[in-house]
């Protein structure tokens, strides 16, 4: 189901998305399987192979993730999933903006559809890990702007140097 102009709120209020449409996609599509292939290269490039932790093709297509598009004016320009941890909790996870389309508004109008998403579905809170290095300052600043609080490792995660976790409790921010 496409979101194009406005996004339904929890409460049904309408949230503008700027002509960004969002819709639940398949990891395999091609345009899908090419924006993976960037982020996990450019996460490569950024931390080492023992710190990376984002997910492949196959990683988002498995049980209790849910993968979506962002696309403007029909392209594909951002990408974000949500993966169940149990008890109600989820995880972001593969968040990513094309480069040449940062600053459109399309991380955030992700960011924002996942979280009303976790809401609908009564999630009680989103975790995320994203890198500690300067590269990721914009990231966790997107995450500060949502709620999201720094925390320990969570799940199977382990402290990292390079790793930075996150929080959002959902029945605290509703």
């Amino acid at each position: 189901m496409a979101e194009s102009q406005h996004q339904s709120s929890p409460e049904g209020a309408c949230v503008p998305v700027t002509g960004i449409e969002i819709s639940r996609a398949s990891p395999a599509e091609p345009e899908a399987a090419a924006m993976i292939r960037r982020h996990l290269s450019q996460m490569a490039a950024q931390s080492p192979e023992e710190s990376c932790h984002a997910l492949d093709s196959s990683g988002l297509e498995g049980p209790g993730v849910q993968f979506f598009l962002a696309r403007k004016d029909g392209k594909a320009i951002a990408m974000g999933a949500l993966k169940s941890l149990g008890g109600g909790a989820r995880e972001l996870k593969s968040m990513h903006t094309l480069a040449e389309a940062r600053g459109s508004g399309a991380g955030r109008a992700m960011l924002d559809y996942l979280l009303t998403l976790a809401r609908r579905e009564n999630a009680t809170g989103i975790y995320l890990e994203t890198g500690s290095t300067d590269d990721y300052l914009p990231s966790r600043r997107l995450y500060e702007s949502f709620g999201f609080v720094q925390c320990g490792p969570f799940a199977d995660y382990g402290e990292d140097p390079w790793s930075v976790f996150m929080h959002l409790d959902l029945r605290a921010a509703a």
